[in-house]
């Protein structure tokens, strides 16, 4: 069984420095320093362990609009759809973008089938119960190593729970127990060669429009500090990546085309070509758009 938790992240529970350990999580990935790492749903601050990130977006409301970072090796495209050979990777990272999913066994299949092992990172499903996100679709948590998932029929699962929550709650939870103890209120799953899961809800369709309102446009303005925050994590990443043999990972060799499975793939003037079903992606600012909807 891998390992939860590095030696620095039990040494920093034991003295009961949550935070502390909660912050170290990031830095823990329990592979060799030969893994080769996919990181999906690396968004605004992918981890520095990973090798190759993949994401859905340049920019979304979904991350409350962060850049994406593309460091290294970086493609454009669905995790229930992976534009990656099978076994191509040894350990892949989904930290908070499973929930995101309206098609959780598709999402799962498919880490299953392009890596060994891996690590899943959700809110707990109580705390999306009563703290719900408009743009999560599923309530996950874990029991006796299962994880747990039931899909959500729309963004609130109890509207009259939430604002009993809201009224009173809502902050001295958020803004005192929560940082407190934050590996409560998280579920995080390690495996190896199998995902145990179970969907109590399988018919259940949430594939719903999240609820509009002015923050489904609006970019939330910038506060004091985000800069240099920014800046501290971008170095951080620097310093703890695999720089090098980053910049010379060839993509192609670990990918296959979306549309047909092949593996025999050719990049030119600025696309990529399946030279079995002569479908196009293009390449947009060195990273491979690899979506269904947007064929070249």
């Amino acid at each position: 069984m891998l390992p939860s938790h590095s030696s620095l992240m039990g040494l920093a529970r034991r003295m009961g420095l949550e935070r502390v350990a909660w912050s170290l999580r990031r830095l823990h990935c329990p592979v060799g320093p030969q893994a080769l790492v996919l990181e999906v749903g690396s968004g605004g601050n992918p981890y520095a362990r990973a090798n190759v990130l993949l994401d859905a977006y340049e920019a979304t409301r979904q991350r409350h609009w962060a850049p994406l970072v593309a460091d290294r090796p970086t493609l454009l495209g669905h995790v229930e759809r992976l534009p990656f050979r099978d076994g191509a990777f040894d350990f892949v990272i989904a930290s908070h973008v499973l929930e995101h999913s309206t098609r959780p066994e598709q999402f799962l299949a498919e880490l299953q089938r392009v890596s060994r092992a891996g690590y899943i990172e959700v809110p707990d499903a109580f705390m999306e119960r009563i703290n719900p996100y408009r743009d999560h679709r599923l309530e996950v948590t874990c029991r006796d190593g299962r994880l747990v998932i039931r899909k959500k029929s729309g963004w609130q699962a109890d509207p009259e729970l939430v604002e009993l929550y809201e009224h009173r709650v809502k902050r001295p939870l958020t803004r005192q127990l929560i940082p407190k103890h934050p590996f409560e209120f998280h579920v995080r799953y390690y495996w190896e060669s199998h995902i145990d899961f179970e969907i109590v809800n399988p018919s259940q369709s949430c594939d719903w429009l999240p609820p509009a309102g002015d923050e489904a446009t609006a970019k939330p303005a910038g506060h004091a500090g985000a800069g240099w925050r920014s800046a501290a994590l971008a170095l951080a990443r620097s310093v703890l990546s695999q720089r090098r043999r980053n910049a010379h990972i060839q993509l192609l060799d670990l990918m296959r085309c979306i549309a047909c499975g092949g593996v025999s793939l050719k990049q030119d003037a600025g696309a990529i070509t399946c030279l079995d079903c002569s479908r196009q992606y293009e390449v947009r600012r060195g990273m491979p758009v690899m979506l269904p909807e947007e064929p070249r």
